[in-house]
C-alpha cells in the first residue's frame, strides 16, 4: 500500500542521513521531508542541499526550514511551513524528534490546531532515564501516550519511553549505513612483522575516552594510531600523544566528512571506540561501529551504553575505562590466527541488518502497523490458539475444555497441580507450568512467549467459562472482519442463566464519581472495552500494544491491555450473537482475597493512567460511595460495603502486599511483542 508520510528530521541537513527517506520512496511511498535548513552537525555547520538529479529525492520531496536555537531538543521551527504542511491529507506524521523537544510540542499543537487525524510516530536515543522539569515531563508523557509508535535506536531508550507512558511496544530500529560507500577493501590481516593500525573517529572529549585510547596504544608497541576528529580536548590529547611512551606513534588527521571517511576506514586494521558513561551521556549507538563493519574493519568497543548492543558478537568488548584491557584486546585482534578474519566477516553481516534499505523496510513495517494495514497470514487463514491460565479446580476446568480441545489449546497452570497436568494429557491439550504463580497476566504472557501457532489470534478462556466452539469459530469471524478491533468477547450469563454485563467504560476518575453520586449510568452509555473471562485478542494488536502488564495480579490487567490498544487507535467490540457461560469465582474461594485483588488491580490501573493524583481523586470517590451504602443498605450487603471501605481507606494495594503476597520473580520481563 503506497502512504502519504510526513517526516520531520532537523538532521535531515545531512544528505548522507536522508538515505531512509530515499528507502521510503524506493518502496513507493510518498515522502516530504521537513528539516533544518542549516544544522551543526559534529562541530560543522551544513546547509541543506539536493540534488536535483536524485530520483528518489524529486524536487519538492525535502523542504528546508528556519530553525531558532541550536540545542536538539530545546530549537523550534519555523512554524508557516509546518502549517502548510499539516493541513494536507497524510497517512503517517513521523516526528523524528526527542518526545520532551520543544520541536515535538511545536509539532503537535499545529497537527491539534489544523485537525490533522494522521497518527504520529516519535523518535528517541535518550538511554538515561532523566526527570525532566515542568513543562518538558508534561508534554513528554503527554506525546508518549498519544503516539502510534515510538521508534529508539537502542532498546533503553525504548524501555524508558514506555515507563513515561508509551503504550505499546517500541521498534528499536538501528543508525543505517550506507553500505556501498563503505564498501570493504580487498585485503588481509596485518602481518606479523608489521604494526596493528588503530584507528579513532569522532569527537575530541573526555566522555569519548580517547585519552583511555592513548594510554591503551602507549602500553603495546606494536600499535599505530590514527585519531580522526576535533573537539574541546584536542590539545589536551596532543600534549598526551607527545609523550615519550608514543613517540610517533600517534598521528592527528583532523575532522573528516562523510565523503572521505571510507578512504580512512579503509587504512585501519581496527577501530578502537572507547566511549565511556558520564552522569548526563552514555553511548546511544555509535553509528562509526557500523561503518568500519560495513568497510570490513574489525571494531574493539568499550562496554558503554548501547554499544554491546551494537557490537553483538561482530566485535570485542572490554570493560569502559580499562586502558589495559583495550589495549590488550586491540593487539588481539591484530595478531591472533583468524580473529581478523572472524570479525570482519560477522561485521560485514551485522552491517548489512544496518544498511539504508534494511531501515526503510523497517519504517516500512512501523508505518502499516500504525496505519492498521499490516495483517497476519495466520490469523487470516486459521483458528485462534486458546490460552487458559488455571489455578485448581479441576472440575470446572474440565467443563471449559472440552468444548474447545479440538483448537490448539494451551494451559498454563499457576497452581503447579498433579491433577491438572493429568487433565491435560488426558484431554490432550499443551500443559505449562511456570513453577510460579504470578498472577493471569504472567500466566497469560507466559504462553504467549511459548505459542504453539505463531502469529495466530488468541483467545483468553477463564477456567470458570464455557464458549462451544462454534461460538469461538463466530467470535474470530468477527475479529477478523473489521481491521482496527483488537478484542471481541461473546455475550455472557451466570450458571443460572443470569445475563452478566460484558461491555464497561474503562474507569477514571470522573467515572469514579459519577458511579458514586448514584449517575454511572450516564457514563455507561458508551462503553469503551469488553471483560476478559471470554476475551479474543486480534494478533496485529498484540503485536503493537505488546503482551499483559504483569504487575496487575488478578483483575484489570485486561483493562490496562484495552486502555493502551485504545491509544493506538484499536477498538473493542461485544458480539452478543455468541453467548459464553461464566460460573466466577473458579480463582479463589475467598471473597476477602478476591475483593482485595479487586481493587488492587483498580489501584494499580488508576495509578497508571491517571497518575498518583487520579488515583487519589477516584478513591475519594470510592470511599464516600462505600460509606454511604455501608449505612443506607442492610444485612450483609452493608457489612460488605464497610469492608470495602476500610480496604480503601488502609489503600488496597498495601492489604495486598501486607496479606497476600507473591513472590518476584527474578527474569521480569520487558513489555514483549507477540509477533504477527
Amino acid at each position: 500500500m503506497r502512504m502519504k508520510v510526513l517526516r520531520l528530521f532537523h538532521s535531515g541537513v545531512m544528505t548522507a542521513w536522508r538515505q531512509r527517506e530515499r528507502g521510503l520512496r524506493g518502496l513507493g511511498h510518498d515522502v516530504l521531508l521537513l528539516s533544518a535548513r542549516r544544522w551543526d552537525e559534529g562541530g560543522s555547520v551544513v546547509t541543506l542541499t539536493g540534488d536535483p538529479a536524485d530520483p528518489l529525492e524529486p524536487e519538492g520531496s525535502v523542504e528546508a526550514v528556519a530553525t531558532v536555537g541550536r540545542h536538539p531538543a530545546l530549537f523550534a521551527y519555523d512554524p508557516r511551513p509546518l502549517w502548510r504542511a499539516m493541513g494536507q491529507r497524510w497517512d503517517v506524521l513521523d516526528l523524528h524528534e526527542e518526545p520532551f523537544a520543544v520541536s515535538t510540542l511545536e509539532a503537535l499543537v499545529l497537527r491539534a490546531l489544523r485537525r490533522q487525524r494522521a497518527p504520529y510516530a516519535l523518535y528517541s536515543a535518550q538511554n538515561i532515564e532523566k526527570r525532566y522539569p515542568v513543562p518538558f515531563r508534561w508534554w513528554e508523557r503527554w506525546a508518549l501516550r498519544h503516539a502510534r509508535a515510538v521508534v529508539a535506536c537502542n532498546e533503553r531508550a525504548g524501555e524508558i519511553c514506555v515507563r513515561k507512558g508509551f503504550p505499546g511496544v517500541p521498534d528499536i530500529v538501528p543508525l543505517g549505513v550506507d553500505v556501498e560507500r563503505f564498501a570493504p577493501a580487498d585485503r588481509e590481516p596485518p602481518a606479523a612483522v608489521d604494526p596493528v593500525q588503530v584507528g579513532y573517529v569522532g569527537r575530541l572529549a573526555a566522555h569519548k575516552g580517547v585519552g583511555v585510547l592513548l594510554d591503551a596504544v602507549a602500553a603495546y608497541p606494536d600499535l599505530r594510531l590514527t585519531v580522526v576528529g576535533a573537539g574541546p580536548q584536542e590539545e589536551q590529547l596532543r600534549e598526551r600523544a607527545a609523550y615519550p611512551d608514543l613517540g610517533d606513534r600517534v598521528s592527528f588527521a583532523g575532522a573528516a566528512t562523510q565523503e572521505e571517511l571510507p578512504a580512512l576506514l579503509a587504512g585501519l586494521d581496527v577501530l578502537a571506540v572507547p566511549s565511556l558513561t558520564t552522569p548526563g551521556w552514555v553511548e546511544q549507538f555509535g553509528r562509526v561501529v557500523v561503518e568500519a563493519m560495513a568497510a570490513g574493519v574489525p571494531v574493539v568497543a568499550s562496554d558503554s551504553g548501547a554499544l554491546p548492543e551494537v557490537v553483538g558478537d561482530a566485535g570485542v568488548l572490554v570493560p569502559e575505562g580499562d586502558a589495559a584491557a583495550l589495549g590488550e584486546a586491540l593487539l588481539r585482534v591484530g595478531r591472533e590466527p583468524g580473529l581478523w578474519e572472524r570479525l570482519r566477516r560477522a561485521g560485514l553481516e551485522r552491517a548489512q541488518e544496518c544498511s539504508w534499505e534494511r531501515v526503510a523496510a523497517r519504517y516500512d513495517e512501523v508505518y502499516r502497523r500504525m496505519t492498521k494495514v499490516a495483517r497476519s497470514e495466520a490469523a487470516d487463514a486459521g483458528d485462534p490458539e486458546v490460552v487458559v491460565v488455571a489455578y485448581g479446580s479441576t472440575g470446572l476446568l474440565r467443563a471449559a475444555l472440552e468444548p474447545v480441545r479440538e483448537l490448539d489449546v494451551t494451559v498454563v497452570d499457576n497452581s503447579s497441580l498433579p491433577q491438572v497436568r493429568a487433565l491435560c494429557e488426558e484431554l490432550g491439550v499443551r500443559y505449562l507450568d511456570p513453577g510460579w504463580n504470578g498472577g493471569f497476566g504472567a500466566g497469560v504472557n507466559h504462553a504467549l512467549a511459548r505459542r504453539l501457532r505463531p502469529g495466530a489470534d488468541v483467545l483468553l478462556l477463564n477456567p470458570d467459562a464455557v464458549v462451544p466452539v462454534e461460538g469461538v469459530r463466530a467470535l474470530h469471524a468477527a475479529l477478523r472482519a473489521e481491521p482496527d478491533l483488537a478484542s471481541v468477547a461473546p455475550a455472557q450469563v451466570d450458571g443460572d442463566g443470569w445475563p452478566a454485563r460484558v461491555a464497561w467504560p474503562f474507569p477514571s476518575p470522573l467515572g469514579s464519581w459519577l458511579e458514586a453520586v448514584g449517575l454511572g449510568r450516564v457514563n455507561d452509555r458508551r462503553p469503551d472495552y469488553v471483560i476478559g473471562s471470554v476475551l479474543m485478542l486480534r494478533a496485529e494488536a498484540l503485536e503493537q500494544v505488546g503482551t499483559l502488564d504483569e504487575a496487575f495480579f488478578l483483575y484489570a490487567e485486561e483493562t490496562d491491555w484495552a486502555r493502551r490498544a485504545a491509544l493506538m487507535g484499536w477498538r473493542h467490540r461485544l458480539v452478543p450473537e455468541v453467548t459464553a457461560t461464566h460460573v466466577g469465582a473458579a480463582t479463589s474461594s475467598d471473597p476477602q482475597r478476591r475483593e482485595t485483588h479487586f481493587h488492587a488491580g483498580q489501584e494499580r490501573y488508576l495509578r497508571k493512567h491517571f497518575g498518583d493524583a487520579g488515583w487519589q481523586v477516584a478513591r475519594a470517590a470510592q470511599l464516600a460511595g462505600a460509606a454511604v451504602r455501608s449505612v443506607v443498605l442492610p444485612g450483609g450487603r452493608g457489612r460488605a460495603a464497610r469492608a470495602r471501605a476500610g480496604l480503601l481507606a488502609r489503600g488496597p494495594l498495601s492489604v495486598e502486599r501486607q496479606h497476600f503476597p507473591r513472590g518476584a520473580r527474578p527474569d521480569h520481563p520487558r513489555r514483549e511483542r507477540v509477533d504477527a
